[in-house]
C-alpha cells in the first residue's frame, strides 16, 4: 500500500506536471445512507475528484453553513458513526490506492474516541490527511503533531482575515496543502471575486511552497474554472450535499453528485487552457 503521507504529495506533483489544477470534492460520510455514500465515495474518482474529504458527522458543525449542516445531521439521523467512517475509507482503499482521503470535520469525535486510537485506526485504515476546523495553531500538540507521528497530514485552514503577523504560526505544521477559505462565513458563502482571490493566494505564496486549494462559496463548473486559473486545487462541497438535499431517492442523490463531479473536474482541466487561448 501507498504510503499515507505519499498519497498527497504525489497526488499534487502530478497536477503539478500536468499543468491542470485538481478537483477536491466534499461529502459527508453516511448521507443519506451509508450504502449511498460508499457508493458514491467509490464512484468519485472515476467521476474526476483528485481528492476526496469524508465529512466526519457531528452533531454541532458550527463552522458549516445550512447544507453542509443538513448533510452531517441526515447522516447523523441514518446511524453514522466514526466507525462506519473509516469502514468507508477501507473500502475505498480496496479499489483505490492512490486518491488521496482527507477526514473533514470536529474535534469532538476525535477526542471522544480517544486521539491515539482515532489516529491508529485512521492511519490503518488508509486516511491520508486531516483537516478539524476547531483546532487552532496553538493546540498543535492535542492532534496536529501526533497525527504527523502517524504519517497523517494536517491540513491548515486560510482565510482572508488570516494577517501576515499569523499566517506563519498557521503554516508552521501544516502539510499535504493549505485549504484557502475564499470568503468569510461558513462553508456554502457566496461565490467569491476569482481577481481578489487571485491576489490573496498570490501573497500566501511569497510564504509557503504548499500548494493551496481554494474553497467555499464555488457551486458551478464555470465558477471552478475561474478558480483553477490559478489555484492548485478547486473544493467544492455544499454544491454536492445540496443535490443530496434535493434528491427524490438515494439513487437519484448519487447520480446527482456524480454528474456535477464530472462537469467540475471538466472544468477544472480546460481552465488553463481556455486562459492561454
Amino acid at each position: 500500500m501507498t504510503q499515507r503521507h505519499e498519497r498527497i504529495a504525489r497526488r499534487f506533483n502530478e497536477l503539478k506536471a500536468a499543468d491542470r489544477a485538481g478537483l477536491v470534492t466534499f461529502i459527508s460520510a453516511g448521507d443519506p445512507d451509508y450504502d449511498t455514500s460508499l457508493e458514491t465515495l467509490l464512484a468519485l474518482p472515476e467521476a474526476g475528484a483528485d481528492v476526496i474529504e469524508l465529512g466526519m458527522p457531528f452533531t454541532d458543525p458550527m463552522a458549516d453553513g445550512p447544507s453542509i449542516q443538513a448533510s452531517t445531521l441526515r447522516a447523523l439521523e441514518a446511524g453514522q458513526t466514526m466507525a462506519k467512517t473509516l469502514e468507508m475509507v477501507r473500502a475505498l482503499r480496496e479499489r483505490d490506492d492512490a486518491t488521496p482521503v482527507v477526514l473533514m470535520g470536529y474535534y469532538n469525535p476525535i477526542y471522544c474516541m480517544g486521539v491515539e486510537t482515532f489516529l491508529a485506526e485512521a492511519a490503518e485504515a488508509g486516511v491520508d490527511g486531516l483537516i478539524v476546523v476547531d483546532l487552532p495553531p496553538e493546540h498543535d500538540a492535542e492532534l496536529c503533531l501526533p497525527a504527523k507521528a502517524h504519517g497523517l497530514d494536517f491540513i491548515r485552514l486560510a482565510t482572508p482575515t488570516t494577517d501576515a503577523k499569523r499566517l506563519p504560526l498557521v503554516l508552521e505544521n501544516t502539510s499535504g496543502f493549505l485549504y484557502y477559505v475564499s470568503s468569510t462565513g461558513v462553508t456554502g458563502a457566496a461565490a467569491p471575486s476569482a481577481e481578489r482571490v487571485e491576489q490573496e493566494v498570490d501573497a500566501i505564496r511569497a510564504h509557503s511552497t504548499l500548494p493551496i486549494g481554494v474553497g467555499f462559496g464555488i457551486r458551478t463548473p464555470e465558477q471552478a474554472e475561474r478558480i483553477a486559473r490559478f489555484a492548485d486545487a478547486v473544493v467544492v462541497g455544499s454544491a454536492l450535499t445540496d443535490i443530496v438535499a434535493q434528491a427524490e431517492s438515494p439513487a437519484e442523490a448519487s447520480r446527482g453528485v456524480l454528474e456535477l463531479t464530472r462537469s467540475l473536474a471538466g472544468a477544472v482541466r480546460r481552465a488553463r487552457e481556455t486562459a492561454e487561448a
